[in-house]
């Protein structure tokens, strides 16, 4: 009950003080003083597994906080490797490779020819969507040519057309593989 009292009483001092002409120096201040993580500026040497992501914030706050833009963005490579490395822990997969585009995520693997067609892009499927955002769609192929395909892709430019366009034709190619279990899919294609 005190916290809320609190962060309401440090709301009403932020939203007097965003109607008075205050210089922007003591804005900066105020907001610097009220950042969770102002007192973790030191480095910390403890494992980087064991830290937590945590904020903090009012709507007053982010109101007053206009000079820049802290919408996330996603690192692609990242995402990319974390996706690939998540699908390798599983048994039966051998090789992946992954490409996160801001649309897609292409995924081509190897696996054991003991393990299912439908249960590894099912993995392999669901492994992607558990850690991206859900507006972006999965494609996954268990053809090894596509391995090849998508790597000559890391390198290019969005801007280029020849880039859609093999963006398309892999897509195309992995459509002909499964794509997980459709029943497990809450948006079909």
């Amino acid at each position: 009950m005190m916290r809320i009292l609190t962060i309401l009483a440090l709301g009403i001092v932020l939203t007097a003080c965003a109607h008075t002409d205050n210089s922007s120096g003591e804005r900066d201040q105020m907001l610097d003083e009220l950042d969770p993580n102002r007192e973790n500026k030191t480095e910390n040497t403890s494992n980087v597994d064991d830290k937590l992501g945590y904020v903090n914030y009012t709507k007053d706050q982010l109101d007053m906080d206009t000079e820049t833009d802290h919408m996330g963005a996603i690192n692609r490579t990242q995402m990319a490797d974390m996706i690939a490395r998540i699908i390798l822990r599983n048994e039966g997969f051998n090789r992946v490779a992954a490409l996160v585009t801001d649309e897609e995520v292409l995924i081509a693997y190897e696996r054991d020819a003991e393990m299912d067609q439908v249960i590894a892009s099912d993995i392999a499927s669901k492994s992607a969507k558990s850690i991206m955002p859900g507006f972006y769609h999965v494609y996954v192929s268990d053809n090894p040519s596509l391995i090849q395909d998508i790597q000559s892709l890391h390198n290019s430019s969005s801007q280029n057309q020849d880039y859609h366009n093999t963006i398309d034709q892999i897509i195309t190619e992995m459509k002909k593989s499964p794509q997980g279990n459709p029943n497990n899919e809450e948006d079909a294609d």
